[in-house]
């Protein structure tokens, strides 16, 4: 498993419409256990440019399972084990402001969590543990985005607000006003509990969420259907893959603890006295806050 100041492995999480990422070499499917429970799918081990990388498709290839149903703890925690010390999230999403039209690429940088059947932490009865998701994403590994999305001439906005809604229902009208008078900026279904479990796993995280319709809010738009989201996804989703092919190489000099604390994130987190742990859980936790339970035995 990684931690900090070992070389860089990139975590991938494909949403919807990405189920394989093109330029990744000597791709092998390998099956990684977790404690936490299934894994969406296997993950496939192989380099860009490179650089190690770890592709995982949140819903399982064919998109087999709804949002409600993805096991995000074990996820994340088969990402960590695979070695991943950076991951990228893509994702589709709806939009709910006027200038992030279809086709519109945002770099995330705050949430809003409205999801209610979910487990949201990895830590239990047994080992309390609290993480600041303040700033849930990593400006760092950001910027290299931002200078990937340049290179390529893809126009990515920096900046916004994600409501992660359950599903699998789309948002009625009033919902999707409230959520624009909230400020969100867009509207999916599977960045939380995501981004807090990988805060909890003291790995980097960036969100790059692909618009694929203006959800219902918008007058004169038709009601949002699936129909309407694939045919923008196959547009996005051959985007995307050219973000990751020249993104994934540029990571490689984020060696080292995070500067914004991200692979430190444990450090002042855990409440429960040593004694009084349960060992059942910490055994399970031996991924995700490996670093930090070793510095108290």
């Amino acid at each position: 498993m990684a931690g900090p100041g070992n070389p860089v492995v990139v975590g991938i999480l494909g949403g919807s419409g990405l189920y394989r990422i093109e330029g990744l070499e000597h791709g092998e499917w390998r099956h990684v256990p977790s404690p936490w429970g299934t894994p969406s799918d296997d993950i496939l081990f192989g380099t860009i440019g490179g650089v190690e990388a770890r592709f995982l498709p949140r819903h399982g290839r064919g998109h087999r399972i709804p949002p409600s149903e993805i096991d995000f703890r074990a996820n994340i925690d088969a990402l960590k084990r695979a070695g991943a010390t950076i991951v990228l999230s893509l994702s589709a999403v709806g939009s709910l402001r006027e200038h992030l039209p279809p086709g519109s690429f945002v770099l995330v940088d705050q949430f809003v969590d409205r999801t209610f059947a979910r487990r949201k932490s990895f830590f239990e009865t047994g080992c309390v543990g609290h993480v600041s998701v303040a700033r849930p994403v990593c400006r760092h590994v950001g910027d290299h985005a931002m200078a990937a999305a340049a290179e390529i001439g893809l126009p990515m906005i920096r900046g916004g607000t994600y409501l992660a809604m359950e599903g699998p229902q789309f948002s009625t009208y009033a919902e999707s006003e409230l959520y624009r008078t909230w400020n969100c900026d867009v509207i999916g279904m599977t960045n939380m509990p995501e981004a807090k479990l990988i805060r909890e796993a003291e790995m980097c995280y960036a969100s790059i969420a692909m618009v694929t319709d203006y959800d219902c809010w918008r007058p004169g738009e038709s009601d949002v259907t699936v129909d309407q989201i694939v045919a923008v996804l196959h547009r996005n989703a051959d985007l995307a893959r050219g973000l990751v092919r020249t993104l994934v190489p540029r990571l490689a000099s984020h060696t080292g603890p995070c500067p914004q604390g991200c692979h430190t994130a444990l450090d002042h987190a855990l409440i429960t006295a040593p004694e009084a742990r349960d060992p059942v859980l910490l055994a399970k936790l031996d991924a995700v806050a490996g670093r930090i339970l070793a510095q108290a035995d």
